[in-house]
Protein backbone atom coordinates (compact mmCIF):
# COMPACT_ATOMS: atom_id res chain seq x y z
CA UNK A 1 0.00 0.00 0.00
CA UNK A 2 2.94 2.34 0.64
CA UNK A 3 3.85 2.10 -3.04
CA UNK A 4 0.36 3.05 -4.22
CA UNK A 5 0.97 6.85 -4.21
CA UNK A 6 4.11 6.35 -6.34
CA UNK A 7 2.21 4.13 -8.78
CA UNK A 8 -0.60 6.68 -9.07
CA UNK A 9 1.93 9.49 -9.56
CA UNK A 10 3.66 7.56 -12.36
CA UNK A 11 0.28 6.91 -13.95
CA UNK A 12 -0.71 10.62 -13.87
CA UNK A 13 2.64 11.80 -15.26
CA UNK A 14 2.57 9.18 -18.03
CA UNK A 15 -1.03 10.09 -18.86
CA UNK A 16 -0.25 13.80 -19.19
CA UNK A 17 2.85 13.26 -21.31
CA UNK A 18 1.20 10.75 -23.60
CA UNK A 19 -1.80 13.03 -24.06
CA UNK A 20 0.59 15.67 -25.38
CA UNK A 21 1.73 13.21 -28.05
CA UNK A 22 -1.85 12.40 -29.00
CA UNK A 23 -2.77 16.09 -29.09
CA UNK A 24 0.18 16.82 -31.39
CA UNK A 25 -1.03 14.27 -33.93
CA UNK A 26 -4.78 14.90 -33.87
CA UNK A 27 -7.32 17.60 -33.00
CA UNK A 28 -10.28 15.23 -33.20
CA UNK A 29 -12.39 15.94 -30.10
CA UNK A 30 -13.87 12.43 -30.16
CA UNK A 31 -10.42 10.86 -29.89
CA UNK A 32 -9.24 13.34 -27.24
CA UNK A 33 -12.35 12.81 -25.10
CA UNK A 34 -12.11 9.05 -25.56
CA UNK A 35 -8.55 9.18 -24.21
CA UNK A 36 -9.72 10.49 -20.85
CA UNK A 37 -12.92 8.45 -20.88
CA UNK A 38 -10.86 5.27 -20.57
CA UNK A 39 -9.23 6.65 -17.41
CA UNK A 40 -12.65 7.56 -16.01
CA UNK A 41 -13.86 4.00 -16.64
CA UNK A 42 -10.83 2.53 -14.87
CA UNK A 43 -11.20 4.78 -11.82
CA UNK A 44 -14.96 4.10 -11.69
CA UNK A 45 -14.31 0.37 -11.94
CA UNK A 46 -11.89 0.43 -9.03
CA UNK A 47 -14.40 2.42 -7.00
CA UNK A 48 -17.07 -0.21 -7.68
CA UNK A 49 -14.60 -2.97 -6.82
CA UNK A 50 -13.68 -1.40 -3.47
CA UNK A 51 -17.36 -1.04 -2.60
CA UNK A 52 -18.13 -4.66 -3.53
CA UNK A 53 -15.22 -6.01 -1.51
CA UNK A 54 -16.52 -4.23 1.55
CA UNK A 55 -19.59 -6.47 1.25
CA UNK A 56 -17.31 -9.54 0.89
CA UNK A 57 -18.10 -10.00 -2.79
CA UNK A 58 -15.31 -11.13 -5.11
CA UNK A 59 -16.26 -10.06 -8.66
CA UNK A 60 -13.64 -12.11 -10.52
CA UNK A 61 -14.67 -10.88 -13.95
CA UNK A 62 -14.53 -7.23 -12.90
CA UNK A 63 -11.09 -7.71 -11.36
CA UNK A 64 -9.89 -9.40 -14.54
CA UNK A 65 -11.22 -6.70 -16.87
CA UNK A 66 -9.89 -3.90 -14.67
CA UNK A 67 -6.42 -5.42 -14.55
CA UNK A 68 -6.41 -5.99 -18.31
CA UNK A 69 -7.64 -2.47 -19.13
CA UNK A 70 -5.23 -0.87 -16.65
CA UNK A 71 -2.21 -2.73 -18.02
CA UNK A 72 -3.17 -2.04 -21.63
CA UNK A 73 -3.46 1.70 -21.03
CA UNK A 74 -0.87 2.42 -18.34
CA UNK A 75 2.16 0.30 -19.27
CA UNK A 76 2.50 1.56 -22.89
CA UNK A 77 2.24 5.17 -21.69
CA UNK A 78 4.91 4.71 -19.02
CA UNK A 79 7.29 3.10 -21.53
CA UNK A 80 6.75 5.83 -24.13
CA UNK A 81 6.87 8.81 -21.75
CA UNK A 82 10.69 9.05 -21.42
CA UNK A 83 10.90 9.93 -25.14
CA UNK A 84 8.58 12.89 -24.58
CA UNK A 85 10.39 13.85 -21.39
CA UNK A 86 13.75 13.96 -23.18
CA UNK A 87 12.28 16.24 -25.82
CA UNK A 88 10.90 18.53 -23.12
CA UNK A 89 14.38 18.82 -21.61
CA UNK A 90 15.79 19.92 -24.96
CA UNK A 91 12.86 22.32 -25.45
CA UNK A 92 13.94 24.20 -22.34
CA UNK A 93 17.18 25.20 -24.10
CA UNK A 94 15.33 25.95 -27.35
CA UNK A 95 12.89 28.41 -25.81
CA UNK A 96 9.96 25.94 -25.81
CA UNK A 97 9.16 25.48 -29.50
CA UNK A 98 6.08 23.36 -30.38
CA UNK A 99 6.46 19.63 -29.79
CA UNK A 100 7.93 17.89 -32.86
CA UNK A 101 5.48 15.63 -34.64
CA UNK A 102 8.09 12.93 -35.29
CA UNK A 103 8.78 12.64 -31.56
CA UNK A 104 5.08 12.08 -30.87
CA UNK A 105 4.98 9.48 -33.65
CA UNK A 106 8.00 7.73 -32.12
CA UNK A 107 6.30 7.69 -28.71
CA UNK A 108 3.19 6.10 -30.24
CA UNK A 109 5.31 3.45 -31.97
CA UNK A 110 7.10 2.63 -28.71
CA UNK A 111 3.75 2.40 -26.91
CA UNK A 112 2.39 0.05 -29.58
CA UNK A 113 5.04 -2.61 -28.81
CA UNK A 114 4.02 -3.32 -25.18
CA UNK A 115 0.36 -2.80 -26.09
CA UNK A 116 0.47 -5.54 -28.72
CA UNK A 117 2.55 -7.74 -26.42
CA UNK A 118 0.02 -7.41 -23.61
CA UNK A 119 -2.85 -7.99 -26.01
CA UNK A 120 -1.27 -11.23 -27.25
CA UNK A 121 -0.57 -12.33 -23.67
CA UNK A 122 -4.26 -11.93 -22.84
CA UNK A 123 -5.42 -13.88 -25.88
CA UNK A 124 -2.96 -16.46 -27.20
CA UNK A 125 -0.37 -16.33 -24.43
CA UNK A 126 -2.45 -17.80 -21.61
CA UNK A 127 -2.87 -21.13 -23.44
CA UNK A 128 0.50 -21.25 -25.18
CA UNK A 129 1.53 -24.35 -23.26
CA UNK A 130 5.20 -25.24 -23.44
CA UNK A 131 6.68 -28.64 -22.61
CA UNK A 132 9.94 -28.43 -20.65
CA UNK A 133 11.91 -31.70 -20.68
CA UNK A 134 14.60 -32.44 -18.10
CA UNK A 135 16.74 -35.54 -17.57
CA UNK A 136 18.21 -36.07 -14.10
CA UNK A 137 20.84 -38.67 -13.20
CA UNK A 138 21.23 -40.24 -9.78
CA UNK A 139 23.74 -42.81 -8.51
CA UNK A 140 21.28 -44.39 -6.11
CA UNK A 141 18.21 -44.52 -8.32
CA UNK A 142 16.73 -48.06 -8.25
CA UNK A 143 17.46 -49.92 -11.50
CA UNK A 144 13.77 -50.45 -12.19
CA UNK A 145 13.26 -46.67 -12.39
CA UNK A 146 15.99 -46.03 -14.95
CA UNK A 147 14.11 -44.09 -17.66
CA UNK A 148 11.03 -43.53 -15.47
CA UNK A 149 9.14 -40.40 -16.57
CA UNK A 150 7.21 -37.87 -14.49
CA UNK A 151 4.92 -35.13 -15.73
CA UNK A 152 4.56 -32.23 -13.30
CA UNK A 153 1.72 -29.73 -13.36
CA UNK A 154 1.25 -26.84 -10.97
CA UNK A 155 -0.99 -23.84 -10.31
CA UNK A 156 -4.07 -24.74 -12.32
CA UNK A 157 -6.16 -21.91 -10.78
CA UNK A 158 -9.44 -23.16 -12.21
CA UNK A 159 -11.30 -20.02 -11.11
CA UNK A 160 -9.39 -17.99 -13.71
CA UNK A 161 -10.25 -20.12 -16.74
CA UNK A 162 -12.61 -18.73 -19.36
CA UNK A 163 -12.13 -20.86 -22.48
CA UNK A 164 -12.67 -24.62 -22.42
CA UNK A 165 -11.02 -25.20 -25.77
CA UNK A 166 -7.71 -23.71 -24.59
CA UNK A 167 -7.68 -25.76 -21.37
CA UNK A 168 -8.52 -28.99 -23.22
CA UNK A 169 -5.62 -28.30 -25.56
CA UNK A 170 -3.33 -28.28 -22.50
CA UNK A 171 -4.82 -31.51 -21.11
CA UNK A 172 -4.28 -33.23 -24.47
CA UNK A 173 -0.64 -32.10 -24.47
CA UNK A 174 -0.16 -33.54 -20.97
CA UNK A 175 -1.53 -36.94 -22.00
CA UNK A 176 0.55 -36.87 -25.17
CA UNK A 177 3.72 -37.03 -23.03
CA UNK A 178 2.75 -40.58 -21.96
CA UNK A 179 4.59 -40.22 -18.65
CA UNK A 180 4.61 -42.97 -16.06
CA UNK A 181 3.60 -40.71 -13.18
CA UNK A 182 1.65 -37.44 -12.93
CA UNK A 183 2.31 -35.03 -10.07
CA UNK A 184 0.43 -31.81 -9.31
CA UNK A 185 2.07 -29.33 -6.94
CA UNK A 186 -0.82 -27.22 -5.69
CA UNK A 187 -3.22 -24.31 -6.26
CA UNK A 188 -6.05 -26.17 -7.94
CA UNK A 189 -8.34 -23.15 -7.36
CA UNK A 190 -8.09 -19.45 -6.58
CA UNK A 191 -10.20 -19.54 -3.42
CA UNK A 192 -13.22 -21.85 -3.54
CA UNK A 193 -13.73 -25.53 -4.34
CA UNK A 194 -16.76 -24.65 -6.48
CA UNK A 195 -14.41 -23.12 -9.08
CA UNK A 196 -13.50 -26.65 -10.19
CA UNK A 197 -17.08 -27.79 -10.84
CA UNK A 198 -17.06 -26.91 -14.58
CA UNK A 199 -13.65 -28.56 -15.02
CA UNK A 200 -13.94 -31.89 -13.20
CA UNK A 201 -14.71 -33.84 -16.36
CA UNK A 202 -11.88 -32.13 -18.25
CA UNK A 203 -9.18 -32.82 -15.66
CA UNK A 204 -10.46 -36.35 -15.06
CA UNK A 205 -9.09 -37.15 -18.53
CA UNK A 206 -5.50 -36.90 -17.26
CA UNK A 207 -3.83 -40.32 -17.35
CA UNK A 208 -0.70 -41.92 -15.88
CA UNK A 209 -0.16 -45.69 -15.40
CA UNK A 210 1.64 -45.34 -12.06
CA UNK A 211 -0.90 -42.90 -10.65
CA UNK A 212 -1.72 -39.23 -10.18
CA UNK A 213 -0.74 -37.48 -6.94
CA UNK A 214 -1.20 -33.94 -5.62
CA UNK A 215 -0.57 -31.51 -2.77
CA UNK A 216 -2.25 -28.29 -1.67
CA UNK A 217 -1.06 -24.79 -2.50
CA UNK A 218 -1.54 -21.55 -0.58
CA UNK A 219 -4.71 -20.60 -2.52
CA UNK A 220 -6.40 -23.94 -1.87
CA UNK A 221 -7.08 -23.16 1.80
CA UNK A 222 -9.39 -20.23 1.03
CA UNK A 223 -7.33 -17.88 3.17
CA UNK A 224 -7.69 -14.89 0.83
CA UNK A 225 -11.43 -14.30 1.12
CA UNK A 226 -13.76 -13.71 4.06
CA UNK A 227 -15.98 -16.61 5.14
CA UNK A 228 -19.20 -16.57 7.13
CA UNK A 229 -17.48 -18.75 9.70
CA UNK A 230 -14.46 -20.96 10.29
CA UNK A 231 -16.78 -23.90 9.72
CA UNK A 232 -17.63 -22.63 6.22
CA UNK A 233 -13.95 -22.32 5.33
CA UNK A 234 -13.26 -25.78 6.69
CA UNK A 235 -16.17 -27.20 4.69
CA UNK A 236 -14.76 -25.59 1.55
CA UNK A 237 -11.37 -27.24 2.12
CA UNK A 238 -13.01 -30.62 2.73
CA UNK A 239 -14.94 -30.22 -0.52
CA UNK A 240 -11.74 -29.39 -2.38
CA UNK A 241 -10.14 -32.56 -1.04
CA UNK A 242 -13.08 -34.47 -2.48
CA UNK A 243 -12.55 -32.75 -5.83
CA UNK A 244 -8.95 -34.01 -5.92
CA UNK A 245 -10.35 -37.51 -5.54
CA UNK A 246 -13.02 -36.94 -8.19
CA UNK A 247 -10.46 -36.02 -10.81
CA UNK A 248 -8.33 -39.01 -9.86
CA UNK A 249 -5.62 -37.44 -7.72
CA UNK A 250 -4.35 -38.98 -4.50
CA UNK A 251 -3.87 -35.95 -2.25
CA UNK A 252 -0.84 -36.20 0.03
CA UNK A 253 -1.30 -34.24 3.26
CA UNK A 254 2.02 -34.26 5.12
CA UNK A 255 2.44 -37.92 4.26
CA UNK A 256 4.38 -40.27 2.01
CA UNK A 257 3.62 -43.16 -0.26
CA UNK A 258 5.69 -45.54 -2.37
CA UNK A 259 5.73 -46.05 -6.11
CA UNK A 260 6.39 -49.71 -6.93
CA UNK A 261 7.99 -50.96 -10.15
CA UNK A 262 9.41 -54.40 -10.88
CA UNK A 263 9.97 -55.23 -7.23
CA UNK A 264 11.68 -51.92 -6.39
CA UNK A 265 10.32 -48.64 -5.07
CA UNK A 266 10.83 -44.92 -4.66
CA UNK A 267 9.22 -42.70 -2.02
CA UNK A 268 6.85 -39.89 -2.93
CA UNK A 269 6.51 -37.32 -0.13
CA UNK A 270 3.84 -34.63 -0.12
CA UNK A 271 3.66 -31.66 2.26
CA UNK A 272 0.93 -29.09 2.74
CA UNK A 273 1.76 -25.50 1.87
CA UNK A 274 4.78 -23.99 3.58
CA UNK A 275 6.06 -20.57 2.49
CA UNK A 276 8.41 -17.91 3.79
CA UNK A 277 7.19 -14.45 4.69
CA UNK A 278 3.47 -14.00 5.24
CA UNK A 279 2.42 -17.36 3.78
CA UNK A 280 0.88 -19.94 6.05
CA UNK A 281 3.08 -22.81 7.17
CA UNK A 282 0.80 -25.84 7.17
CA UNK A 283 3.47 -28.21 5.91
CA UNK A 284 5.69 -30.48 7.97
CA UNK A 285 8.43 -32.30 6.10
CA UNK A 286 9.50 -34.04 9.31
CA UNK A 287 6.03 -35.53 9.71
CA UNK A 288 5.61 -36.31 6.02
CA UNK A 289 8.92 -38.18 5.71
CA UNK A 290 8.83 -39.85 9.12
CA UNK A 291 7.90 -43.27 7.71
CA UNK A 292 10.36 -43.15 4.80
CA UNK A 293 13.62 -45.13 5.26
CA UNK A 294 16.76 -42.99 5.04
CA UNK A 295 18.16 -45.02 2.14
CA UNK A 296 14.98 -44.75 0.03
CA UNK A 297 15.07 -42.60 -3.10
CA UNK A 298 12.80 -39.61 -2.37
CA UNK A 299 10.79 -37.16 -4.42
CA UNK A 300 9.13 -34.30 -2.52
CA UNK A 301 6.10 -32.33 -3.67
CA UNK A 302 6.05 -28.90 -2.00
CA UNK A 303 4.09 -26.02 -3.52
CA UNK A 304 6.27 -23.08 -2.48
CA UNK A 305 9.93 -23.17 -3.63
CA UNK A 306 11.06 -21.14 -0.58
CA UNK A 307 10.46 -24.33 1.43
CA UNK A 308 13.46 -25.92 -0.32
CA UNK A 309 16.17 -23.63 1.06
CA UNK A 310 14.39 -23.01 4.37
CA UNK A 311 13.59 -26.61 5.32
CA UNK A 312 14.32 -29.27 2.70
CA UNK A 313 18.06 -28.75 2.25
CA UNK A 314 18.67 -28.87 6.01
CA UNK A 315 16.48 -31.92 6.58
CA UNK A 316 18.31 -34.95 7.97
CA UNK A 317 16.85 -37.14 5.26
CA UNK A 318 18.30 -36.73 1.78
CA UNK A 319 15.55 -35.45 -0.52
CA UNK A 320 16.81 -36.20 -4.01
CA UNK A 321 14.28 -34.13 -5.96
CA UNK A 322 11.81 -31.45 -4.90
CA UNK A 323 9.01 -30.31 -7.20
CA UNK A 324 7.40 -26.89 -6.61
CA UNK A 325 5.41 -24.18 -8.37
CA UNK A 326 3.76 -21.09 -6.86
CA UNK A 327 5.70 -18.29 -8.60
CA UNK A 328 4.06 -18.54 -12.09
CA UNK A 329 7.28 -16.88 -13.24
CA UNK A 330 5.11 -13.82 -12.46
CA UNK A 331 3.46 -14.61 -15.85
CA UNK A 332 5.82 -12.02 -17.29
CA UNK A 333 9.45 -12.11 -18.29
CA UNK A 334 12.02 -13.10 -20.90
CA UNK A 335 13.32 -16.55 -21.74
CA UNK A 336 15.42 -16.49 -24.90
CA UNK A 337 18.60 -18.35 -25.92
CA UNK A 338 19.32 -19.46 -22.37
CA UNK A 339 18.71 -16.02 -20.88
CA UNK A 340 16.04 -16.00 -18.19
CA UNK A 341 14.58 -13.00 -16.37
CA UNK A 342 11.40 -12.04 -14.54
CA UNK A 343 10.76 -9.49 -11.78
CA UNK A 344 9.78 -12.40 -9.51
CA UNK A 345 13.47 -13.42 -9.28
CA UNK A 346 13.97 -10.55 -6.81
CA UNK A 347 11.49 -12.23 -4.46
CA UNK A 348 12.21 -15.90 -5.11
CA UNK A 349 15.83 -16.95 -5.82
CA UNK A 350 14.43 -20.19 -7.28
CA UNK A 351 11.55 -19.09 -9.49
CA UNK A 352 11.50 -21.21 -12.68
CA UNK A 353 13.28 -24.30 -13.93
CA UNK A 354 15.99 -26.50 -12.41
CA UNK A 355 18.24 -25.75 -9.42
CA UNK A 356 20.86 -27.88 -7.65
CA UNK A 357 22.60 -27.52 -4.29
CA UNK A 358 24.72 -30.22 -2.64
CA UNK A 359 23.45 -32.94 -4.92
CA UNK A 360 19.79 -32.09 -4.26
CA UNK A 361 17.55 -30.90 -7.08
CA UNK A 362 14.63 -28.47 -7.14
CA UNK A 363 12.40 -27.98 -10.14
CA UNK A 364 10.03 -24.98 -10.14
CA UNK A 365 7.13 -25.31 -12.59
CA UNK A 366 5.93 -22.06 -14.20
CA UNK A 367 2.26 -23.01 -13.75
CA UNK A 368 -0.49 -24.37 -15.97
CA UNK A 369 -3.00 -21.57 -15.37
CA UNK A 370 -2.92 -17.91 -14.45
CA UNK A 371 -4.07 -15.61 -11.66
CA UNK A 372 -4.98 -11.91 -11.58
CA UNK A 373 -3.62 -10.95 -14.98
CA UNK A 374 -5.49 -13.22 -17.40
CA UNK A 375 -2.55 -13.83 -19.62
CA UNK A 376 1.13 -14.55 -19.93
CA UNK A 377 3.93 -12.66 -21.62
CA UNK A 378 7.26 -14.39 -22.21
CA UNK A 379 6.73 -16.89 -19.37
CA UNK A 380 4.40 -19.43 -20.96
CA UNK A 381 2.23 -21.99 -19.13
CA UNK A 382 4.24 -25.11 -18.47
CA UNK A 383 4.05 -28.88 -18.69
CA UNK A 384 7.18 -30.40 -17.16
CA UNK A 385 8.47 -33.83 -18.15
CA UNK A 386 11.27 -35.23 -15.98
CA UNK A 387 13.13 -38.40 -16.91
CA UNK A 388 14.98 -40.20 -14.10
CA UNK A 389 18.18 -41.94 -15.12
CA UNK A 390 20.58 -44.25 -13.31
CA UNK A 391 24.00 -42.59 -13.35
Amino acid sequence: MRRLPLILLAWVIADVYFFQAVGTLTANNLILCGYWLIDVLIVTGFGVLINLRRTNRQPAKLISWLMALTLLTVVPKIIASPVLLLEDITRIFRHFPPRAQWVSELALILAAVPFLGLLYGMTGGRHRYKVHKVTLKFDDLPEAFDGFTITQLSDIHAGSFTGKKGVEKGIAMVNHQNSDLLLFTGDLVNNQASEMEPWIETFSKLKAPYGKYSVLGNHDYGDYIKWESKQAQSANLNQLKKVHKEIGFKLLLNEATTIQKDGESIALVGVENWGKGGFHKYGSLTKAASTVPDEEFKILMSHDPSHWEAKTLENLKHIHLTLAGHTHGMQFGIELFGFQWSPVKYVYPQWAGLYKINGKYLYVNRGFGFLGFKGRIGIWPEITVITLKKA
